[in-house]
This record gives structure tokens, sequence and C-alpha cells, in this order.
């Protein structure tokens, strides 16, 4: 009689596992269903961009002032004096914000694109979505607009570079396949210094080969198409998360209107279930 189990208690013991593992299984979905996956997309997105362009674009800078100092024999200019090292610094500089600034931007539209998810599927539990949260996600709407435009203008300035390294190896390219060919470039022509200073490389120069059978011209040639590329990446993320903001806007919209309609529901329905509770206790009072 001693070694008679309950029935139940197997039962029990084999079930507790399995319900253990539904309620984490449930939970795991419920996680995954609350995370906002076109933002996610999007700031992936915004991150190599950033990454390529401020990384490449960084190295590209420091390759362009090695061939200014090694083959067009540039120097710095002594004193206060603005010249092409100083801006190329001054963008080195810009360079390290903009990924610092960004990188945190990202962060912000991941909360904000979590707090807008998490708005819209607890639309009829304990979270109310608040005028405070709409009129942030208003401010990131036209913020988002306004670095979608910078990054336009970053993009067309970094397409300059490569054009310039695009005439550079065409002239190396061409001196290779025609024989006695004298072409020159003059960094006149490009703004990179003043007009009384003549800084130009023509084809028959020692430098000129030395820069064409180097790898440092390719390399930063290449550098340069790279953060072109980031840049673009960039200002597909900044599109990408414009149409985010605005499905969000609208569906947080809409929540606040369908809110509203529940609050003013529920509240004839109280007016009305008290209407009857009192009319009730009248015909009681009457009838007794």
């Amino acid at each position: 009689m001693g070694e008679i189990q309950n029935p139940d208690s197997n039962f029990s013991v084999l079930t507790a596992p399995y319900n253990d593992e539904t309620g984490c299984f449930e939970c795991c979905i419920k996680c995954l269903g609350g995370i906002p996956y076109a933002s996610l997309i999007a700031t992936i997105l915004l991150y190599a961009g950033v990454a390529l362009f401020c990384g490449c674009g960084h190295e590209a800078l420091s390759g362009t002032v090695n061939i200014l100092q090694t083959y067009f024999e540039m120097a710095r200019a002594a004193g206060d004096i603005i010249d092409v090292f100083t801006m190329i610094d001054i963008f080195k500089y810009v360079i390290y914000g903009i990924a610092a600034a960004f990188f945190v931007y990202g962060i912000l539209l991941m909360v904000e694109g979590f707090f807008t998810t998490g708005a819209i599927k607890d639309l009829y539990g304990d979270f109310k979505i608040t005028t405070c949260g709409r009129c942030v996600s208003a401010w990131f709407i036209m913020l988002t607009y306004v670095f979608m435009l910078a990054w336009l203008g970053v993009t067309a300035f970094t397409s300059l570079p490569v054009y310039m390294y695009f005439n550079l190896w065409t002239i190396c390219r061409n001196t290779t396949l025609v024989e006695g060919a004298n072409l020159c470039l003059d960094l006149r022509q490009f703004g990179i210094v003043t007009i009384g200073e003549e800084k130009k490389i023509c084809t028959m120069s020692e430098n000129f080969l030395r820069m064409c059978e180097s790898t440092e011209l390719n390399m930063t040639f290449h550098l340069f198409i790279v953060a072109l590329a980031g840049a673009g990446a960039a200002v597909i993320a900044m599109v990408h998360y414009l149409m985010v903001l605005s499905a969000n806007w609208a569906y947080v919209k809409d929540a606040c209107r369908m809110q509203k309609y529940e609050d003013i529901k529920s509240k004839e329905e109280q007016e009305l279930h008290d209407i009857h509770s009192t009319r009730s206790k009248e015909r009681l009072n009457a009838y007794t």
C-alpha cells in the first residue's frame, strides 16, 4: 500500500515543465513582438553608413595629405593662415562630431520606436499615449527630415574628391595607354591652391610616375568611393526613418482617437448603469 502512488502526482510532475516551457515560449513571442523591426533595420543601415563614411573618409583625407606633401611638394603654411591642410584637419574634426552625434541619434530613434510600438500594442492596457509623446514623435520627424537634407549635402560634397581623384586616375591610365602624351594636372583648377601659386604635376615628371605606380593613389581613390557609398546609405537610412516615424505618428494619432472613443463609451455605459440602478432602487422603494 505504501508503494502505491497517486496517478495525478506523476501527471502534475510531467506537466509542470511543459507549462513552464509554454510560458517561456509565450514570453519570448511577446518580447519579439514588441521589437520595432523597421526602426532596427534603419538603425543598422544608419550605423553602417556613418561608419563607412567616417572611417573611410578619415583615412582618405590622411592619404590626401600624404599625396599632396609627397608628390605635389606642398607644405603647411606657417602661422594662422588657412590652407588646404587646415581645411582637411577641420573636416576630420567634423567627421568625429558626425560619428558621435549620429551614434546618439540612432539610439534615440531606436528608443522612440520601442515606445511607439509598445504604445500601439498596449493600447487597451495600462499604457497611455500622452500629448508629450505625440510632440516627441513630431519633433523626431522634423529633425530627421533636416538630417536627411544635411546628408544629401554631405553626399554631394563627398562626390567632389571622388571626381578629382577620378580625373587623376584617368590621367595615369591614359599615360600608360598613349605613349608620348604630356598631360598635366593643375591644383588651381580645383581651388586647392590660390591662383598665384602654381602647383601642377605633368606626366613627364618623376613625381607623377611615382604617384601612378604607388598604391596610395588607388587606395585613397577607393576610400573616397566607399565614403560616398556610406553617405548614400545614411541618406537611405534617413528616408527609412522618415517612413517609419510617419507611420508611427499616424498609428499613434488613430490610437489616441480610439482611446477617446473608448473613454467616452465607458463613461456612457457607466452613466446608463447608474441610471438603471437608481430606477431599480426607486421601484423597490415604491413597492415596499
